[in-house]
């Protein structure tokens, strides 16, 4: 799934900023470098996106971008779903609690920073989260109340941690814990031996 969960006085100027950057990513085949969005993985994962867009209108988000197969030249030829914005969104919509794994971007409004942590936490899953602010208590209290696996301050996330033995929590998770140095020590068990060579 992905949130942006966003406090209310902002809202409507962070949604302006966000959709004038989502006019700019090229959608296009993974190989061309100009490329910021590719294809779906598969024919059925396109329509499960597009079923989401559909569930999502259902339950009365509004579709401020997108929402639709793209067509024409080579988007005929492969499974490409152009980016996907729903404004209004409640944390009680399926769009905000399941992980759709699309172009698909929902936002939620909340009045502060209590609001949005206790929004951010009341899912199943908790693979990565991110926060932008400039209040650093607000930065350690989110890094410390977050349930997720992974927690951002000011900076994107980029993909798995390699370096980690990382899973996620929650209901969610990115290949196996057993990487980085760290999996060595959960690992191992340690043995305090004592021998007196003087005696033997």
């Amino acid at each position: 799934m992905s949130r942006a969960i966003v406090v209310e006085a902002i809202a409507d100027k962070f949604l302006d900023r966000l959709l004038a950057r989502t006019a700019q990513p090229r959608v296009g085949v993974g190989l061309d470098e100009s490329t910021f969005i590719g294809p779906c993985v598969s024919e059925s994962q396109m329509n499960s996106v597009l079923e989401y867009v559909e569930v999502g209108r259902r339950e009365g988000a509004k579709l401020l971008y997108g929402g639709a197969r793209l067509g024409g030249g080579d988007y005929d030829r492969g499974y490409f779903v152009g980016p996907t914005i729903f404004d209004g969104v409640t944390r009680q919509m399926r769009i905000a609690r399941e992980e759709i794994f699309g172009p698909v971007l929902s936002v939620l409004r909340v009045p502060d920073f209590d609001g949005a942590l206790e929004t951010a936490n009341d899912v199943d899953y908790g693979l990565t989260s991110v926060i932008y602010t400039n209040d650093l208590a607000r930065a350690f209290k989110f890094v410390e109340k977050i349930e997720a696996g992974m927690a951002h301050v000011n900076s994107p996330w980029l993909g798995g941690e390699v370096q980690l033995p990382f899973g996620g929590t929650k209901a969610t998770g990115i290949g196996p814990r057993e990487m980085g140095d760290e999996v060595l020590d959960f690992y191992t068990e340690t043995k305090a031996v004592y021998i007196n060579y003087a005696r033997a």
